[in-house]
């Protein structure tokens, strides 16, 4: 699979485009063991590292016995917590890191390599990652996701130069976040739908060829994944290899339509709620795959719809935009003013803007009910799949309150400025019956 990607890598596309992103790549048992190789390649002479507690138990006497060896100075800090994707974690690393350091290696996924990214796009450093969980699928991509003033976003940074996925170490992570591999990876089945509906109805730039490259991805995991509850290094290569890939697809599209949708758009919602109000959340992947579930659910039930274009155009003209800012204030609190600010400047319920978008939703409604078809597996599998996996199928298994899910659905379309299924809801005049049988 990796090979496949690779083979992608600085060729002119059939979409039109040249895809690239540039890499090095060590995975499989002993890869750490590479990271010698890298720091030469690099000619690193100073090194700043960082981890938290329990990423530097795992990983940290490892990267710091081939720094001693390959006779590189170096300092570390240690989070005493594991950091928040927030301003404050990134200006904490940025206040310990050398101005004279000339790489930067981060022990850990997720938040830790966000936050690496961040600080090595201000600072123009070599970054390396050595991934201690197969939990998230940012590891390449050119992006990091962030609380930036209560409002989740998605901030450009860098890929790193040097991704270290040594098995011994990933397969030695908690089961939980192994799932939450699994967890981001489901998430494809939404993403790429919603790509393809989107490219349909609204022009977005959309790739068959990245597109065909996640599913292959998804499919991997998923053929292995039973694996994963036994910690089998093969069922943990197959999932960090698919994260990769689905990280990858991001840097090849130049956004990250390969790999989120609306799914992560609830998941950003619950940690939204979780940054202002201290509710509770939990990892990215297991956001992911509740939002996926409810996804699924919803998108199988409107497969029984026939678009009414009068219902449609009452619902809009009647939308009170007031009330809804109101609302969604209340559901999110300072987070909102930045969504708010999006709609002014995207105009999403802008009854003309709608007035076209209506008639061409109707006519292509059996194209988009094709691709539904296509693209998403069905509730039964979904059941059979989390049941065996442990995976939870709604917010209020991670200890969200049941009378909210409603409106983080509704919410959940105000984001990002992508066309996602509430969108198309809203769009049909059917988004307040649909969210009400979200549970």
């Amino acid at each position: 699979m990796l090979k496949l990607m690779q083979k992608m890598n600085h060729r002119k596309c059939s979409c039109g485009k040249v895809h690239s992103f540039d890499c090095d790549i060590y995975a499989g048992s002993g890869a750490i063991k590479n990271l010698s190789l890298a720091l030469k390649k690099y000619e690193t002479k100073k090194a700043f590292v960082f981890a938290d507690k329990n990423t530097y138990s795992v990983g940290g006497a490892a990267v710091e016995k081939i720094l001693s060896d390959s006779g590189i100075n170096y300092s570390i800090f240690i989070f005493e917590e594991s950091p928040k994707p927030d301003e404050k974690a990134v200006g904490s690393i940025a206040l310990h890191c050398p101005s004279d350091a000339d790489t930067v290696i981060a022990i850990g996924s997720g938040v830790l390599n966000d936050i690496g990214k961040i600080l090595t796009s201000i600072g123009n450093k070599t970054y390396m990652t050595v991934a201690t969980a197969p939990s998230m699928d940012g590891y390449v991509s050119k992006s990091s996701s962030m609380c930036r003033d209560g409002l989740k976003v998605t901030i450009s940074s860098k890929s790193p130069d040097v991704i270290i996925g040594d098995t011994d170490i990933l397969k030695t992570a908690p089961t939980k976040m192994m799932i939450s591999g699994i967890g981001d990876m489901l998430a494809k089945y939404i993403s790429i739908c919603e790509w393809r509906i989107s490219n349909l109805l609204t022009g977005e730039y959309y790739c068959p060829e990245i597109a065909e490259l996640t599913r292959l991805a998804l499919k991997g995991c998923l053929e292995t994944a039973d694996g994963l509850l036994e910690g089998d290094e093969n069922a943990v290569a197959a999932v960090f290899e698919g994260l990769l890939i689905g990280s990858a697809a991001m840097n090849y599209a130049g956004i990250s339509r390969p790999a989120s949708g609306v799914e992560h758009y609830i998941s950003h919602v619950i940690d939204m709620r979780y940054e202002e109000f201290g509710t509770p959340c939990d990892f990215h992947g297991i956001q992911c795959a509740i939002g996926t579930y409810i996804s699924a659910r919803l998108y199988d039930k409107l497969k029984n719809v026939t678009p009414d274009y009068d219902k449609g155009v009452c619902y809009a003209k009647s939308f009170d935009k007031a009330d809804w800012n109101k609302r969604l204030t209340a559901l999110l609190g300072r987070g909102a003013d930045s969504m708010i600010k999006l709609e002014e400047k995207e105009g999403k319920y802008d009854v003309a803007k709608h007035a076209s978008r209506l008639p061409l939703i109707i006519k292509e409604w059996s194209t988009i009910l094709k691709i539904m078809e296509e693209e998403l597996p069905s509730p039964e599998y979904l059941d059979n799949l989390y049941d065996k996996l442990g995976l939870p199928k709604s917010p209020t298994e991670i200890g969200t309150d049941s009378s909210l899910l409603p409106e983080i659905f509704r919410a959940s379309k105000d984001i990002r400025d992508k066309y996602v299924l509430p969108r198309l809801l809203w769009d049909l005049g059917i988004l307040d019956e649909f969210a009400e049988t979200v549970k």
